[in-house]
């Protein structure tokens, strides 16, 4: 079944005629006047605002950049400071770019291999630069890898034991997060670091990794094909591996506006990330969500809605950094003031050209973990809405990639909507929801490509309609979302989360 706009505007009317409201039986309060004013027209106002600050200003809105602050300015100017209170949150953050492409070559023995970035390595974030020709010294390796990932290569400072001074060291990846393996080569004395693909099915790719924060030496990330091809080599390898980055303490911020009114032991938080890569101007990823919740709360304040539980917008800085705009709003909140959050809805990407509705698996049921609990219910009102109004959604799973990472960590309810990053549509998506097999859900993401033409509309306007009931729903209940338990797993779930941001983190 294809869908087109004209199909979602008979489903309304048909359900509006038979007297049917959204979806969360717990509720069930009549979205329909909030999502007929927040439509694609107004949307794209914001996004239009955005590209314009990120074309004066080379191409970006990334955190600690010009085109961030105007991107910030411009919603602090949007909202209505009779209806919300608004702030400005201001932190410092680690900033990372990289100011040219990363080499990775075997030097010895001959021939001579230049692998190709982005394909056959990457540089990690907040990798430090230089580098250079070393021997290159395998750190512990389990080759041929075992049947389950298991590797502590480079886990333990032990493992360094006899590593040479000034060699390229060699570490595969595991059971710990790529900052340790890195800080105990370092440690060590290594020149520069290889992190290859542990090689397991599923973990054979490139790694596209985050250290979490700056490291002083050179780390990037390959395949297991590679590192295991280096490690099987007999004779003493010798490696270039150089960066060109800069890595500097900047400033940003989140920006945060509450309803007046409404219950304040029940808050509702809807967040989206503001800022881009470095790359380009993010105006899906996520110029999308942060469009989607800024008219949501414009449209709220225009029609009078008052709502029984505290709203709270969040737009977040530094999420393409590694979450930290999120996490360090969630580190500032006491015991009461996480208690206070009934539920977070998280809105990240909603606009992809190739799009599939995805909405985050909150009870676990198609993967692990699971959200805290309540998550189930945020989910159910997602899949309820898309269900009656468009085609049933897919599961996405709570793996770190967006801002909900720090609430779920705290044990906040959580849930939100996705429509796809550089994963690959299948055959079975494209045959229910349109579109291209094979090719990215969003073929921009993280580039200099994903502008103010790199949005589909049609899907824009289903997840708009989408998040504007979720909020309404929430933000009219008159009871606390089934089963929450704030602050009850407190770090676990954090722990298990494979992705900080876009980057895997181990």
């Amino acid at each position: 079944m294809q869908w087109n706009r004209l199909c979602i505007g008979v489903g309304v009317a048909i359900a509006a005629a038979a007297g049917v409201t959204a979806a969360w039986s717990a509720v069930g309060v009549s979205s329909e006047a909030l999502r007929g004013a927040v439509n694609v027209a107004g949307m794209r106002v914001h996004q239009t605002a955005w590209q314009g600050y990120a074309t004066a200003n080379g191409n970006t809105r990334a955190s600690g950049t010009a085109g961030h602050e105007l991107s910030a300015a411009y919603v602090v100017g949007q909202l209505d400071t009779g209806y919300f209170n608004v702030t400005e949150q201001r932190f410092d953050f680690p900033y990372f770019q990289e100011l040219s492409d990363p080499v990775f070559k075997r030097i010895l023995p001959l021939p001579v291999i230049s692998y190709v970035v982005d394909d056959d390595f990457s540089t990690m974030q907040y990798s430090g630069t230089g580098g250079g020709v070393a021997l290159m010294q395998a750190v512990d390796i389990v080759n041929p890898p075992s049947p389950t990932p298991s590797s502590t290569s480079g886990c333990e400072a032990a493992d360094f034991a006899g590593f040479v001074a000034g060699r390229i060291a060699l570490i595969q990846r595991g059971t710990c997060t790529f900052a340790l393996k890195a800080q105990n080569a370092m440690a060590a004395g290594a020149l520069a670091v290889i992190i290859f693909n542990e090689g397991q099915p599923g973990r054979t790719e490139a790694l596209n990794g985050t250290l979490g924060g700056p490291i002083a030496i050179p780390v990037i990330g390959t395949s297991s094909a590679i590192g295991l091809a280096l490690d099987d080599l007999a004779d003493p390898v010798t490696v270039e591996v150089t960066t060109n980055t800069i890595s500097q303490t900047r400033s940003t911020v989140n920006v945060i506006a509450e309803t007046k009114i409404g219950r304040a032991d029940r808050v509702v938080v809807a967040g989206a990330h503001l800022d881009s890569v470095a790359e380009g101007p993010g105006i899906q990823d996520n110029g999308s969500g942060s469009a989607a919740i800024l008219e949501i709360a414009r449209q709220m304040k225009i029609l009078g809605v008052r709502p029984r539980n505290k709203v709270r917008f969040i737009w977040f800085g530094a999420e393409e950094a590694g979450l930290l705009g999120s996490e360090f709003y969630v580190a500032g909140l006491n015991a009461r003031q996480i208690k206070n959050i009934a539920v977070n809805l998280n809105f990240d990407m909603i606009a992809s050209p190739n799009f599939v509705p995805f909405v985050y698996d909150g009870d676990g049921s198609a993967s692990a973990p699971a959200g805290p609990n309540g998550s189930k219910v945020v989910e159910d009102v997602f899949v309820r809405f898309l269900t009656r109004f468009y085609l049933p959604p897919q599961p996405t799973a709570f793996d770190g990639r967006s801002d909900y990472g720090p609430f779920i960590a705290v044990g906040i309810p959580a849930g939100g909507l996705f429509t796809g990053a550089e994963g690959l549509k299948t055959a079975g998506e494209a045959a229910q929801y349109g579109g291209t097999t094979g090719a990215a859900y969003d073929p921009c993401y993280h580039q200099a490509c994903d502008d103010i033409g790199n949005t589909n509309d049609d899907i824009f306007e289903v997840m708009g309609d989408a998040a504007a009931d979720a909020v309404l729903q929430f933000a009219m209940t008159t009871s606390a979302v089934n089963g929450t338990a704030q602050g009850g797993n407190r770090g676990t779930l954090a722990d298990s989360l494979l992705f900080k941001g876009s980057h895997l983190r181990k």
